[in-house]
């Protein structure tokens, strides 16, 4: 899983994160999976997508250990996808 909530929101033991599974080739032109290859840094150990179509709220007692971090730049294609999604537009 990918935590993509911010630590400042709310006051519940909850974490908005994303899913991660096997990178099959199928879910390569899909607009939710964002594909994450594995590397020092992630702990992954095989090529993986974060499913954006899957985010949900986990209790903080669920989290067993962290594995890794992800890259600045594949957290924000995880959240172009979640806002892809829910078809947010963004307006001043």
């Amino acid at each position: 899983m990918v935590i993509v909530s911010s630590n400042t929101l709310g006051k519940l033991p909850l974490k908005l994160v994303v899913p991660i599974t096997d990178g099959k080739n199928s879910f390569i032109n899909n607009l939710w999976h964002i594909e994450i290859n594995p590397d020092a840094n992630n702990g992954l150990t095989k090529k993986s997508v974060a499913d954006a179509l899957q985010t949900r709220s986990i209790d903080l007692k669920r989290f067993m250990q962290k594995l890794g971090n992800l890259s600045t730049e594949k957290l924000q294609q995880i959240n172009t996808a979640i806002v892809n999604l829910i078809e947010y537009e963004y307006e001043n």
